[in-house]
């Protein structure tokens, strides 16, 4: 493990990023041009004292960064792809798959965009609708995300194979839901290809779920851009609002937030969501990037 290039690419990137950038105040008094080492630490999870040993490239305690710690440190410091590998080369660690899943890289212009929607529910998530990063509102909003790996992280998965995620819809939109996720999920496999993931999880699928059988026959496709919708609150009551989809440019990725009209009924709700805390819903759709288990268990928006 080269340590002290290690440690200078890190710094390097760290000075780069602005305060702003990630949703930090700027602050009176400050030394240097970039983030802080504790700040760069919090953002990442780390705590400050191993963080800034990393950077400063000693091995007098023995630092091994983890594929976790990397790629928690990739989100932080807003690394692209090519930033990201470098960084698992200069670890010695087997570089991720390019790609998906769960513990995907989020794009950075998404990541960007997300630090700057403070004041609504957002969240970054793949094409097969499994989240990646989320806001404080939309934890408020949608609840704790379960840990799930494999197909049961993706919301679609568990839209039609666990009934618990489907308590956050008023069940007369269950029909429309179903519509509009299978026909996204058609354009999600045909963009992937022969990808392995999304032909076992069409297999598992077709084999639990009639009602998903009988929509992928249909062969509709449209990628969600927007809906309109309605998503049970256990304080607030039935919430209804416009939730927006920006896709990345290779659309595996998009992020995805929720608003209202002012002075709506939904806008007065958003404005609570800040004084309440994080509900457990089990069923909600989302899956945190970090904390994420079987294959077919029973995550998004």
């Amino acid at each position: 493990m080269n340590l002290p290039e290690l440690g200078a690419f890190l710094r390097t990137r760290r000075d780069r990023i602005r305060p702003s950038d990630v949703g930090l105040p700027q602050g009176p008094r400050r030394r240097v041009p970039g983030l802080r080492r504790e700040e760069v630490a919090q953002l990442a999870g780390l705590s400050a004292d191993y963080y800034t040993e990393l950077e400063r490239g000693g091995a007098k305690h023995g630092v091994q960064p983890s594929a976790q710690t990397l790629a928690a440190l990739a989100r932080a410091l807003r690394l692209n792809g090519d930033e990201r590998d470098h960084l698992f080369h200069l670890a010695e660690r087997p570089v991720p798959p390019p790609a998906h899943g769960p513990s995907a890289h989020v794009q950075p212009a998404l990541l960007g965009l997300l630090d700057r929607l403070s004041n609504t529910p957002a969240r970054v998530i793949t094409d097969l609708h499994e989240t990646l990063v989320e806001n404080d509102l939309a934890r408020n909003l949608l609840g704790e995300s379960p840990a799930h790996r494999g197909p049961g992280a993706s919301f679609v998965y568990r839209w039609f194979t666990d009934p618990r995620t489907r308590e956050m819809y008023p069940p007369e939109d269950h029909p429309h839901h179903s519509r509009v996720f299978v026909a996204d999920f058609q354009a999600a496999a045909a963009r992937r290809g022969r990808d392995a993931e999304v032909t076992k999880m069409i297999a598992v699928l077709r084999r639990r779920s009639q009602e998903f059988a009988t929509l992928w026959d249909t062969h509709d496709v449209a990628v969600r851009r927007m809906d309109r919708k309605k998503i049970i609150h256990p304080v607030l009551g039935i919430v209804e609002l416009d939730c927006y989809n920006l896709l990345s440019e290779d659309g595996r990725q998009r992020l995805l937030w929720f608003t209202a009209p002012p002075g709506s009924p939904g806008a007065e709700q958003l404005e609570l969501l800040a004084v309440i805390g994080t509900q457990d819903l089990s069923g909600t759709e989302g899956t945190a990037p970090e904390r994420l288990s079987a294959a077919e268990s029973g995550s998004q928006h």
